[in-house]
């Protein structure tokens, strides 16, 4: 063993052997059925106050979980130096095994855990901002992006490959959207001017679920355009994917796909996988942490970026025990969540006398309905000082957004109105129909009482 590889507790051996080779198997006994009771005491942590209806944006970690990270954590502290040398690697190797079955990669040297989406979306625009500066593209060649991107990963476009001179285009996406085809024929527009006098499209970044509005995209069709229109690589941002809808990453066929491990998939944060398709140009891909695993592989790279708490890459064993202490395991608990999310938008849209942000095939766990136009919200920070009196004044937690229509798009009616704002509701297991039935009555008192956001204070700087 060398070493660097000896003061940062690294077993020696490559992928397929040491450390990095077959995962070690634990007998696991069989599960019982979990009750009503025992998933409200897996949540007793959350505040009893708060109708939480934005499971999205940060996720949510049962307490036995917890009880587990909490375990590596004490680990650690108590020897530090033998839980780096003997317990770290073997641990991550045994995370990112359990990923690897859940998600349908074929080897588990695909996977590399990090902190979230937005680190493995600086490791992958990192890889192209590098293929431009070195002459490897064009200058001038094009990445297509989708509208709704997530604005962190659109900025990381920016300050990776724009800056490295590439041409950024944006896939203009409807909303509220109907069917799969308004994409794809948006998305075909896109190529065709990102291939426009001669040029190459080097990336495609595409949303399997966009955060805001949230809409299920079809990324395996996408993928497929991508294929046969050229498109040197294909990068799937996944951030609300996995625990959310199915996900196949050798059926959808992306060089590069990435989600969060703590959104849908009860990880504490932070913690998310990237996978690499086998066969992709993956040589010159790194952890813009550097440290003493470089040129390693990115699942090394990855696994020891300095002293830190791993704890959260941990656990995904436990996590593997707690969902499948439900009926059929994790797609039971996507088509369950699903199903209710549905349900829940339905009634509040007729409750409101509004309509549902896309159909229902479309949505995954979240669920885009509309608010009733009265209420003015006319501005992206109108939505915000929204969101934040539905959070102090009825303890209700749920992301709103506003619609803001480009040249010649109609927005849908209300009643009375145009809706110009969307709910964004989530539904997770700890969700009781009591919270949905709170935010239905404030918003029907707020209209009752002729309430519109030019009532609300500034926001405060």
């Amino acid at each position: 063993m060398d070493d660097d590889h000896a003061e940062n507790g690294h077993c020696g051996g490559g992928e397929g052997r040491g450390c990095n080779g077959p995962a070690p198997k634990r007998a696991r006994p069989s599960p019982a059925a979990i009750s009503g009771a025992e998933i409200a005491a897996e949540f007793s942590h959350h505040d009893p106050s708060v109708a939480r209806l934005n499971n999205g944006s940060f996720g949510s970690c049962p307490g036995s979980v917890l009880a587990a990270q909490a375990r590596w954590q004490r680990l650690y502290l108590a020897q530090p130096d033998e839980f780096y040398f003997n317990r770290l690697q073997p641990g991550l190797l045994r995370s990112r095994a359990a990923v690897r079955e859940v998600i349908g990669a074929e080897e588990v040297g695909e996977v590399s855990l990090v902190d979230n989406a937005t680190t493995a979306a600086a490791i992958v625009l990192q890889h192209v901002a590098w293929s431009f500066t070195e002459g490897a593209f064009r200058k001038g060649d094009a990445v297509v992006m989708l509208h709704y991107a997530y604005g962190a990963v659109k900025k990381s476009i920016q300050a990776y490959v724009a800056r490295a001179g590439a041409e950024v285009i944006e896939v203009p996406l409807p909303f509220p959207v109907s069917s799969d085809a308004d994409i794809v024929r948006e998305f075909r527009g896109a190529l065709d001017r990102g291939k426009a006098g001669g040029r190459r499209v080097r990336l495609a970044v595409i949303d399997h679920i966009t955060s805001m509005p949230s809409v299920v995209i079809p990324v395996k069709e996408l993928t497929r355009i991508c294929r046969e229109e050229g498109v040197d690589q294909v990068f799937v941002d996944a951030a609300h994917a996995i625990g959310n809808v199915p996900v196949d990453v050798e059926d959808i066929g992306a060089d590069f796909y990435t989600s969060n491990l703590h959104k849908w998939f009860f990880c504490p944060p932070a913690v998310a996988f990237l996978h690499t398709r086998k066969g992709a140009d993956s040589s010159n891909l790194h952890h813009p942490v550097v440290s003493h695993e470089y040129g390693n592989g990115l699942p090394m790279e990855s696994g020891w970026i300095g002293t830190r708490d791993y704890s959260p890459q941990l656990v995904v064993p436990e996590v593997i025990d707690f969902v499948n202490r439900f009926q059929g395991g994790i797609q039971g608990i996507q088509k369950r969540n699903h199903e209710k999310v549905v349900e829940m938008g339905k009634m509040l849209a007729e409750a409101w006398g509004t309509c549902l942000g896309s159909p229902p095939e479309m949505c995954g766990s979240m669920i885009m309905v509309g608010l009733p136009g009265c209420l003015a919200i006319i501005s992206d920070k109108d939505a915000m000082r929204f969101r934040t009196h539905l959070r102090e004044e009825f303890r209700v937690e749920v992301p709103i957004y506003y619609n803001s229509r480009k040249d010649g798009e109609t927005a849908a009616k209300d009643e009375n109105s145009a809706v110009t704002a969307y709910a964004r509701i989530s539904h997770q297991v700890y969700n009781v129909e009591e919270e949905y039935h709170r935010l239905r009555d404030a918003i029907k008192k707020l209209v009752q009482d002729g309430f519109n956001c030019a009532m609300l204070p500034p926001v405060k700087k």
